[in-house]
């Protein structure tokens, strides 16, 4: 018999909601208190209280099984006295609240209610809704007795209206893993080290274990992640795949490699998510019933959208979901999040795994299935996710603001003044009046931030035709996101209050963010890190927060060692060198580039680029230099510029956007110079993250500058060799190559790598 698997709050949903989206501001500095309210009221009925109780129910209903699963807040039991109790915050006066005034919130408890009386054999129970009005303290309880008839009579309402959608979606899925079964691998023969990649991924799916896979050019690792996952999926080994990136681009190989699986056999459901500001309809981003015609009544138009969508189209990208919500008239933000929950495919941004603020919670709060990440360019991931929890909060955009409110606006104004007044007693702490550190958050601060921001909601919900509205909404979300992000504050945090570019910031710095990846990791079941650059895996491993029991492959260029040519010039980069060397340098680079063909010189910063840049003999040469600014049309613009027949030589940062992701295949791009070890720049920040892991383990300058700094270079001299065709070179200009770690982190398939001492002694006798 067939089987639907779904959460309590999945199945309310489709089944009961309705109206308008409405996201106008309502206030949320209450976030923290939501915590405390629920552990409060949870702690008051002591030991005879049993907080946050998974409660299961599987059953036969209507020839099929359907298994649904939920978490209570609480369950109350005292001898054979039993009361489920579901726990709400609210604005609302509480003389207003009545038995019926949120069928959604009785329909989650009945659920759980039920659930409780078919597995405790009861005839009748006690469902509460505790409501807890956050603005006064006060608490209002309804509590009603229900027989087990009467729950189940509900409950099976429930699924009579969930009944038509769980059957399309069982007999699609049944298509779907016939198909798989029968599905091959999508060309006549596995690329060198590719087999060994997909066997690699597949065990770790059905292990329910991470790896970290290392996979040059060439291997060919979309496919090898999700031909073995989609394999999974029809064998019942995971319920879905989350396809993470960090760019567009990336998303773009995932969609293209099930777009040859499909001409291949294959049926497989698969939205690709798209941010919200690409995504919708309208000139402005307003969601609410007042400016969104998509956005009133969303919620009574969207199931025959689900249900439209989900018979006719098996790719959800962003013109299929735009098509469709003007159709049914949904807000395609919320359309294409829908459509995720039934998709077998999630394409999208780390940011919905791993950002606290944005990530997907309708999937990971009290989830029913079984997911796969698969997470690409995953070095990319170290830094993003530092950035993710983290925040700072500038004094000058304080003062700014409350140069900006009016006289009637004081009571904001005193609050802001009082907050930027905090910060500047902190800087006043600082060393040397540079900067202040501290291993502890100041809680008052914390309390500080939440009061204003309760003082600027106020203003928010009663002031919206001010001239500077956004500007105060701005720094109440950079608040609110302070606020969560101190959530998170332990010993892998450090306070630092910092003088930067005519402002002081007051930063909560997140320096090592394994305790928090290693809970994200636990949302799904299996997890597969992979990167033409992840050297070295244990690095990478420990700060992405895996466990010490992992998978790890580290693969071999599967194109022939002969087409790349590796060129070192011991020569210092360093910064006390630099002066004396920039000529050198400049000359090294006119004799690499005098072949014709299209070169990428790479600097490590836009300072010691134009050192050089304005040394260069540019005389009969097309030379082109990156913008600091560079948009992103302006990035395909200068890319287009390289062509088989041209001779570009192109003066670029390492590390920045044309270091990697780019595939200028054939003669489009001849050779790279890579100028240093790509180390970052020293800073009070990233000295910080040394302090922390030399502490921890002795290996703070690898960690913080060396692995992330190689990691660049790696990156960089990987965009000459595209295809098992191209022929090319790379030239490292750092005397530091020649020495370990340096020279152990660079790839094993780099064969034979020529020192070039002669091309130093040439420049000595031209200079």
């Amino acid at each position: 018999m067939e089987k639907i698997k779904l959460s309590v709050h999945g199945l309310i949903d489709f089944v009961m909601r309705s109206g308008d989206i409405d996201n106008t501001f309502t206030g949320i500095s209450r976030m923290k208190e939501g915590q405390k309210i629920h552990q409060k009221l949870q702690k008051e009925y002591g030991k005879y209280y049993e907080k946050e109780v998974v409660l299961k129910n599987e059953i036969e209903y209507k020839d099929l099984i359907f298994a649904v699963e939920g978490r209570a807040d609480g369950i109350y039991h005292k001898g054979n006295e039993v009361l489920i109790d579901e726990i709400k915050s609210t604005t609302r006066n509480l003389e207003d609240l009545k038995y019926n005034s949120n069928p959604l919130h009785w329909a989650q408890a009945k659920c759980y209610g039920y659930f409780y009386c078919v597995k405790n054999n009861l005839e009748e129970i006690d469902i509460q809704l505790t409501y807890y009005q956050v603005e006064s303290d006060d608490i209002k309880r309804i509590i009603e007795k229900f027989t087990k008839a009467d729950l189940e009579e509900f409950y099976f309402t429930l699924l009579d209206l969930y009944l038509d959608f769980s059957v399309m979606i069982l007999k699609f899925k049944k298509e779907r893993d016939e198909h798989i079964r029968t599905l091959q691998f999508p060309f006549l023969s596995y690329r060198k080290g590719q087999r060994k990649m997909t066997v690699g991924v597949y065990k770790t799916i059905r292990d329910k274990n991470i790896l970290f896979a290392e996979a040059p050019t060439g291997i060919g690792k979309t496919m090898s992640t999700l031909f073995p996952s989609i394999k999974a999926v029809g064998e019942g080994l995971t319920d879905k795949i989350f396809y993470l990136t960090a760019r567009s681009t990336t998303k773009e190989a995932a969609v293209k490699a099930v777009y040859r699986l499909m001409d291949r056999g294959l049926r497989f459901k698969a939205v690709i998510i798209t941010a919200k500001d690409k995504i919708c309809i309208n000139d402005e981003v307003k969601c609410n019933p007042k400016d969104c015609p998509f956005a009133k009544g969303h919620f009574d138009r969207v199931n025959d959208a689900i249900l439209d969508i989900y018979e006719n189209e098996e790719i959800l990208n962003m013109e299929t979901i735009i098509d469709y919500s003007k159709k049914h008239k949904v807000c395609p933000m919320e359309f294409q999040l829908d459509m995720a929950i039934y998709s077998d495919l999630v394409v999208c941004d780390y940011n919905y795994v791993f950002d606290p603020t944005v990530y997907l919670r309708r999937f990971f709060e009290g989830t029913v299935e079984k997911y796969t990440f698969l997470i690409d360019e995953s070095h990319n991931l170290v830094d993003r996710g530092r950035d993710m929890y983290s925040k700072e909060i500038s004094m000058k955009k304080i003062n700014q603001l409350v140069n900006l409110l009016e006289e009637d606006d004081y009571k904001v104004k005193n609050a802001l003044n009082k907050i930027s007044n905090i910060i500047d007693d902190f800087y006043r702490l600082a060393e040397n009046n540079k900067y202040y550190i501290s291993k502890y958050i100041d809680d008052d601060f914390v309390s500080e931030i939440i009061f204003t921001m309760r003082t600027m909601e106020k203003f928010l919900t009663d002031k919206k035709d001010k001239p500077y509205y956004d500007d105060v909404l701005d720094l109440y979300f950079e608040f609110s996101k302070f606020v969560k992000i101190s959530d998170f504050y332990s010993d892998n945090y450090i306070t630092l209050v910092i003088s930067k570019e005519d402002d002081i910031f007051f930063k909560i710095m997140c320096l090592d963010t394994s305790p928090i990846f290693k809970n994200i990791l636990k949302r799904a079941e299996s997890s597969v890190f992979f990167s033409a650059t992840l050297s070295p895996i244990p690095f990478y491993a420990d700060v992405l927060g895996a466990e010490e029991d992992y998978y790890y492959l580290r693969l071999n260029s599967p194109f022939d060692s002969d087409n790349l040519k590796v060129g070192i010039v011991p020569i210092s980069t360093r910064y006390q060198d630099r002066e004396e060397n920039y000529s050198r340098i400049t000359k090294i680079l006119e004799n690499y580039t005098n072949k014709k063909g299209n070169y990428m010189l790479f600097f490590p910063s836009y300072k010691f680029m134009q050192e050089v840049y304005d040394r260069f003999n540019k005389e009969d040469k097309d030379v082109i230099k990156q913008d600091s600014n560079l948009t992103e049309l302006g990035r395909e613009q200068f890319l287009k510029q390289f062509k088989e027949d041209t001779s570009i030589i192109a003066f670029v940062v390492l590390g920045g956007v044309f270091s990697e992701g780019i595939d200028l295949v054939g003669d489009r791009l001849n050779g790279a110079a890579i100028v240093s070890v790509g180390l970052p720049g020293i800073s009070v920040e990233r000295n910080l993250i040394k302090d922390y892991y030399d502490e921890k383990e002795n290996t703070g300058f690898e960690y913080a500058y060396i692995y992330p700094g190689m990691n660049k270079v790696a990156q960089a001299a990987g965009r000459v060799i595209r295809d098992k065709d191209d022929k090319g070179t790379v030239l490292l200009i750092d005397d530091r190559f020649l020495k370990n770690p340096y020279r152990k982190l660079l790839p094993r398939s780099w064969n034979s790598i020529k020192v070039l001492n002669s091309l130093i002694r040439t420049n000595n006798k031209r200079g």
